[in-house]
């Protein structure tokens, strides 16, 4: 794998957000393009309300040119740009109807899990027409079970979970564009181990993006990204996980997006069935804020738990033979 792409890639996705950012961001605003920040979550949060947001359009803008520049352009490429631009589009569909149209819960559940599912059966169209392995393999391991037809319900189900689990973890300034560019950066090197050209590349153009993005989306955010941003990332990676056999991997590289939906399936089923909250607040992030933290200790604790995950990520693939 030739690391000299790899870099011009990160490079190039991370000049292009930098550009784009004070491109797109007055005309959110100017387009009133505002975000509708929750009265229950913290109240230093108020003051949020109106920053522009459907940023996810500058990194996924961004990542998608470079992705293209570099790319061969295989049927791997489909596979990652539908993951990726395919969710984008259902949260930016979701954004667009809930600031624009000003309806407040965005697409219906239907609406949105009908999108979900359709570009999830897209993608499993792709692996079956490209001949992907139905293996998956166990983590640290040389072990790996042929899951069969029973291999694309699994592919339908790792993304439903980690576009949630990502979207439930963009929610406070830098949060997600920091733990996704390390997840992001963890599956780069996973791909260049596997000689995965394509999913090293999109990785890569992901890192760079959303790294110029945080520029703009790091305390005090002058913009958020959306789920445009968190469910096209949360696609992406997905993807990526996918092609590169580490689907399982994706649990532990990507902790602190688990932690984090797991977090709010915890406070739902005991408020449902006890009347009792655990946390303050979900997604977890909210408890620690109304804990007395800061919004750059949250962020930055988060950061260093994400690297950590990752490191223990690459070591467990090491192991395993990767």
């Amino acid at each position: 794998m030739d690391m000299l792409a790899i870099l011009m890639t990160i490079g190039v996705s991370f000049l292009l957000a930098v550009i784009l950012g004070p491109l797109c961001i007055p005309l959110l605003r100017r387009l009133k393009f505002g975000q509708q920040v929750r009265t229950d979550g913290p109240q230093s949060h108020l003051k949020k309300s109106g920053t522009p947001t459907m940023g996810g359009i500058i990194i996924l803008l961004a990542a998608t040119v470079a992705f293209l520049r570099f790319s061969d352009k295989t049927t791997e490429f489909w596979v990652l740009l539908v993951g990726a631009l395919g969710f984008g589009l259902v949260g930016f569909l979701d954004d667009y109807i809930k600031i624009a149209l000003k309806r407040s819960l965005g697409l219906t559940a239907k609406q949105k899990l009908f999108g979900q599912l359709l570009f999830s059966l897209i993608v499993c169209v792709l692996l079956y027409q490209m001949g992907h392995s139905t293996a998956v393999s166990v983590p640290g391991t040389s072990f790996s079970l042929d899951f069969g037809w029973f291999y694309y319900p699994f592919v339908i189900i790792i993304f439903f979970g980690t576009t949630n689990a990502v979207n439930f973890t963009d929610g406070v300034d830098g949060l997600l564009s920091g733990t996704s560019a390390i997840a992001a950066g963890a599956f780069t090197i996973i791909a260049m181990q596997a000689t995965e050209h394509e999913s090293a590349v999109f990785t890569a153009a992901l890192v760079g993006a959303v790294l110029g993005f945080l520029i703009f989306n790091a305390h005090p955010a002058k913009v958020f990204m959306g789920d445009s941003g968190s469910l096209g990332i949360g696609g992406g990676l997905a993807a990526a996980a996918i092609l590169t056999k580490t689907e399982i991997l994706l649990v532990l590289i990507g902790g602190v997006f688990v932690v984090e939906m797991i977090s709010v399936i915890l406070q739902v089923g005991s408020f449902k069935l006890r009347g009792k909250r655990i946390f303050k607040m979900s997604p977890i992030h909210h408890h620690f804020e109304l804990s007395g933290w800061s919004e750059w200790k949250v962020v930055t604790v988060f950061w260093a738990v994400g690297l950590v995950l990752a490191t223990a990520g690459l070591a467990l693939y090491r192991i395993g033979g990767g």
